[in-house]
């Protein structure tokens, strides 16, 4: 310190130290600080000091007693050649420590020392961290250190709004640039802007770099006017070699005989992992009987020769163990020895090393890749049933009456009327509302189906019984409609009823005065009617029939026609087309699709059920289901393909009937099960999307009866309702509420 004292009082210390603050001075008025600058106390407080000193770090007060005890060694020394100047020279200390805002040690960190001459002490303090990430230094109030150690300070951020203020009054804040590395705003010169300027237009940096330079022949021929030969071009040199072309045969002929080989190149062995599994080495797995080997448990603790003490049992611990099963017992007991020299042989080692080789033994010689399939990700994504309301749910009425099992039910069109036919013989019809049974007839045989009449203003119902099928009257209706009705029951048939009139009638048209209506006799037993849009036509089918087991009958002019083709298997339903003049008739393998007006069969649809039971159209008239007695549901979608396009087994037993409703996207199924499953079938306009179909509700309530459960279920034409006739005599109404 002294040293350094004595080296201030010097002329040229004077001058290097006027020349330095001149210099700051300067620097102050041309860039203005952007924060205040802080005192001595914070800037001694932010620098460390990375010697080998007893210094304290965070301490400020040892610097200050540094700097006072260097200065009176100088005034000290100084005394004796010249007073005066020791005084100037504290004087300029004092400017320059109070320019700079900052101590001896601030000056030396920010590169302008007092007592160098060099120009790199000009330039700002460089950050010095290298590729160190600055999110590093996020929490810390330094932004890394310079090239002596000491850390380079964070600057204090200005308030947005006043450097937003700053810039606008800046003509010159478009050149510059804040360096977040350094913490500093760089301005840039107008030579620097040109050079950017021709880099973004993928020019040259510097200005006078010509990218075509003029060619330059640095070499000079005498003779260049002349070629060195006016000789033609040889003939040779346009031919192939002959010479070559045989050479090349013999290397050809040595290689495919083996004569002539080639060095294969080494193989590098390039790094490894040492603790890969061998079962992902590429050169074993291609076999497929490689298996890798089971691996063994690994040591722990308490096999060690010396574990510690709490894996060490006491010899009470070793007494309980003989009082246990074996297979509970433990199988290895720990035990200390003080070397590794008095450790015995392992007594289970044969009988380890025998076990290993028998599992290696033992191990499959095929490997079997098994797939981790999550079981939910095979499932279907289907929509919720919240989404999908309404739909029946519970059971609302019940109807009571019937004393044998109600083997078909049919609902008026206007939903309000309810008939219901069952095997005592009797025909009843119903009020939906209220459950009330409001006429009875008796038929005398056991009643197989019940269809009413679609038309709202022609209450007549269809029954077949045995042989027969009766046109009833059920006296519903205004004194208009009754009198219709009976113009059109009372009228005398035709003594002919078949069209070709070259056999004999099939069926016969009676007048049944008991029970004022008209009844249709049959050669054999009437299984099934169906009831035509327009009220008018109406279609039985005979199963055990002739081979034209399904006949049509026009109810205005008492008519009956066969089909003008021949049915191929044994017929057990028919319906109408919702819309068109199409026929289906359902057989146990297959379903026909015909067309009443030409005459011909369009379509057919193979189930591939064993027996099917019954059949279903869709009000859209392009998809239909059929149920079987295997207890399986096929939809089909007849644009698409004359298989099924799903097929649903629902029902453990045969299913009895399958029916869509009319205007909500719901059908149903029932069973001898004793149960109705209702599902959502939403068929879409858009071709090219198909139908959406929807398990929602499984309708439990009737007891099965002798093996048979639910005989026949319908929908409510205008309302989400459900009706179920069931062996058990009773009549069901399941509702959305």
């Amino acid at each position: 310190m002294k040293g350094k004292g004595k080296k201030s009082t010097t002329p040229q210390s004077r001058e290097a130290k006027k020349s330095t603050e001149m210099d700051l001075k300067n620097e102050e008025i041309e860039n203005p600080p952007e924060a205040p600058v802080p005192s001595d106390s914070e800037e001694d407080s932010d620098y460390e000091y990375s010697g080998d000193s007893d210094y304290d770090e965070d301490s400020s007060e040892s610097l200050d007693s540094q700097s006072e005890s260097a200065g009176s060694g100088e005034l000290e020394e100084d005394d004796n050649d010249n007073s005066g100047d020791s005084e100037d020279v504290e004087s300029q200390d004092e400017d320059v420590v109070n320019s700079d805002g900052g101590s001896e040690g601030s000056d030396l960190h920010q590169g302008g020392g007092v007592e160098s001459d060099s120009s790199e002490d000009e330039v700002a303090p460089r950050n010095t961290i290298g590729d160190v990430p600055l999110k590093w230094y996020a929490d810390e109030p330094h932004i890394g250190y310079d090239i002596t150690g000491k850390k380079i300070k964070k600057k204090e951020r200005a308030d947005k709004l006043d450097s937003f203020l700053k810039s606008v009054d800046d003509s010159k804040n478009w050149r510059k640039i804040y360096d977040e590395y350094n913490d500093e705003v760089v301005e840039l010169t107008k030579d620097e802007i040109k050079m950017v300027r021709r880099l973004i237009k993928n020019g040259a940096p510097h200005p006078d770099f010509d990218p075509y330079p003029a060619y330059v022949d640095w070499f000079k021929w005498d003779d260049a006017k002349f070629p060195m030969s006016n000789a033609p071009e040889p003939k040779r040199r346009f031919i192939p070699s002959k010479w070559e072309a045989k050479k090349v045969v013999q290397y050809v002929r040595a290689i495919r005989k083996g004569l002539i080989t080639f060095d294969k190149p080494k193989e590098v062995d390039g790094p490894f992992l040492l603790w890969e599994d061998d079962s992902g080495l590429t050169e074993k797995s291609n076999h497929l009987t490689y298996i890798p080997a089971p691996k063994q448990k690994l040591p722990g603790h308490d096999e060690s020769y010396n574990p510690p003490l709490e894996y060490i049992p006491t010899q009470e611990e070793i007494n309980s163990y003989q009082l246990m099963f074996e297979e509970d017992r433990p199988k290895f007991i720990p035990k200390s020895f003080a070397s590794m020299r008095s450790i015995p042989a392992y007594e289970n080692a044969m009988k380890e090393a025998f076990e290993r080789c028998l599992d290696l033994y033992l191990c499959p010689r095929i490997r079997k890749k098994r797939l981790n399939i999550d079981p939910e990700s095979l499932k279907p994504k289907l929509p919720s049933k919240k989404d999908l309301k309404p739909y029946p749910v519970t059971c609302y009425i019940e109807f009571k009456g019937h004393e044998g099992a109600v083997t078909s039910i049919s609902i008026e069109a206007s939903g309000q009327w309810m008939a219901s036919g069952s095997s005592d013989g009797t025909v009843r019809v119903w009020e939906v509302e209220t459950g009330r049974c409001l006429r009875r007839w008796e038929v005398g045989e056991a009643v197989s189906c019940v269809a009413w009449n679609p038309l709202s203003d022609f209450h007549i119902l269809a029954v077949s019984a045995g042989q027969d099928v009766l046109l009833l009257n059920t006296c519903l209706g205004d004194e208009e409609e009754q009198k219709r009705i009976k113009e059109l029951l009372s009228a005398e048939p035709p003594k002919t009823s078949d069209d070709t009139g070259a056999k004999a009638p099939s069926v016969s048209w009676v007048k049944d005065d008991e029970h004022e209506g008209i009844r249709l006799k049959h050669l054999k037993a009437v299984t099934a009617v169906e009831w035509h849009r327009k009220g008018d036509y109406f279609s039985t089918v005979m199963p055990k029939g002739e081979s034209r087991s399904v006949l049509i009958h026009q109810l205005s002019k008492k008519a009956t026609q066969k089909l003008p083709f021949k049915l191929r298997g044994i017929a057990v339903r028919s319906t109408f087309h919702p819309s068109r003049s199409i026929f289906f008739i359902c057989t146990q393998k297959s379903v026909r699709v015909y067309d009443l007006l030409k005459s011909k069969l369009i379509k057919k649809l193979d189930t591939g059920l064993k027996e099917a039971s019954s059949i279903s159209v869709h009000p859209g008239g392009d998809n239909l289901i059929v149920g079987s007695k295997e207890g399986k549901l096929c939809w089909f979608d007849m644009d698409l393909s004359s298989k099924p396009y799903k097929i649903l087994k629902c029902h453990p037993k045969d299913i009895n009937n399958v029916v869509f409703h009319r205007s909500y996207p719901l059908f149903a199924t029932c069973s001898d099960d004793g149960t109705a499953y209702v599902f959502h079938g939403m068929v879409y306009s858009d071709l090219n999307q198909n139908p959406l179909i929807v398990p929602l509700e499984i309708l439990r309530g009737h007891a099965n009866s002798n093996g048979r459960g639910i005989l026949d279920c319908k929908f409510h034409p205008r309302q989400p309702w459900l009706f179920t006739a069931g062996a058990d005599k009773l009549i069901k109404l399941y509702c959305h509420h």
